[in-house]
């Protein structure tokens, strides 16, 4: 994992137990149904996360290299006990529960679980595994196809800030990459004219409502100045860039060379949990061939927003976002929350 080792951090054994036995808690009082949890759910989430100790709360803390990403290792995972790789995202039901509500307690250490109506049943924790039929996409349901690097969720203004990938299962140590925009090298001019908003970035395969949105697609910078440093908001995959005057093409071009430059790769071991700045770094993963009889890959994704952080530019709110609802997972009320776009 070659992420360097101010970027990982140990979870010391007492705030592994007291994450744990908090998860453990929870589900009790609630049952087992995570797939789209109930407002008491996420209010005991909130209200737990808010009394858990300050061992756990220092390796939350905010990504704070300029890799932009670091990865929390220490937790539980028992690969017999978590079930078979599910076929589909569909089929993961509650399996691995432990895990949704532990993600979903990190995640509201470090700010708000976010969930999105249009994707995977409106789930604040998704399963992210291959499926046949869908090896060719760029979603996390493909495999022999190298997805390409990207910002989460990038054709949305409301986004995720960070995005925790959680591993359950990797036997073939599959790679994620990831690339942050503040190891690139760019011309000044380079930087002025990606810095405009020419093109539109539009909804992924993984969002067939947004993709026949009416309205028009909003034209977006894919970088963007923060007052402390640059940030991205990049996804080629989804931008139609044949529509770009040559210059601008080149300078696209120029940027997706530095990235794959500066890019590392991951291999995430069982019971590890990725978080990633989804403001400065793109990820990815490698191409892999899966066997979808139960071994494949597993990992749980979380989406986080943190409330006050100004990384974006302020055009971004009057975006319509393809008539895409966020739920947010208030750590105040007693519910989630819904923000239309």
């Amino acid at each position: 994992m070659p992420t360097g080792a101010t970027s990982l951090r140990q979870l010391a054994p007492h705030a592994v137990a007291e994450l744990t036995e908090a998860a453990q808690k929870i589900l009790a009082d609630h049952g087992s149904t995570t797939a789209r949890p109930e407002p008491g759910l996420l209010h005991d989430v909130a209200r737990t996360a808010a009394g858990l100790g300050e061992t756990i709360r220092q390796a939350c803390r905010p990504v704070d290299t300029d890799d932009g990403l670091f990865v929390l290792r220490g937790l539980p995972l028992d690969d017999a006990g978590i079930g078979p790789t599910p076929a589909v995202w569909a089929t993961a039901d509650d399996r691995a529960a432990v895990w949704d509500v532990t993600l979903l307690l990190l995640a509201t250490v470090m700010g708000e679980p976010i969930a999105w109506e249009g994707q995977q049943g409106g789930r604040f924790v998704h399963n992210i595994v291959p499926s046949a039929g869908h090896e060719q996409e760029q979603t996390g349901a493909s495999s022999t196809v190298l997805l390409s690097p990207h910002t989460e969720d990038a054709f949305h203004p409301g986004r995720a800030h960070l995005l925790m990938l959680g591993c359950l299962r990797n036997h073939d140590a599959v790679a994620t990459t990831a690339a942050s925009i503040r190891r690139v090298q760019l011309a000044a001019d380079d930087i002025e004219l990606l810095s405009r908003p020419v093109l539109p970035i539009l909804p992924d395969d993984a969002y067939a409502e947004a993709r026949t949105f009416a309205g028009p697609p909003p034209k977006v910078p894919v970088l963007w100045d923060s007052g402390n440093g640059p940030t991205l908001r990049y996804d080629p995959a989804y931008t139609p860039l044949d529509d770009a005057p040559p210059a601008y093409r080149a300078a696209y071009d120029r940027l997706t060379a530095e990235l794959e430059r500066v890019s590392v790769a991951v291999s995430l071991e069982p019971g590890d949990v990725l978080v990633v700045d989804n403001d400065l770094v793109v990820h990815g993963r490698v191409p892999f061939r899966a066997r979808y009889d139960g071994t494949d890959r597993w990992l749980k994704r979380a989406s986080v927003r943190v409330p006050g952080r100004r990384t974006r530019p302020p055009a971004e709110a009057d975006e319509h976002g393809y008539g895409q609802s966020v739920l947010v997972a208030d750590v105040r009320p007693t519910s989630a929350r819904r923000e239309s776009q």
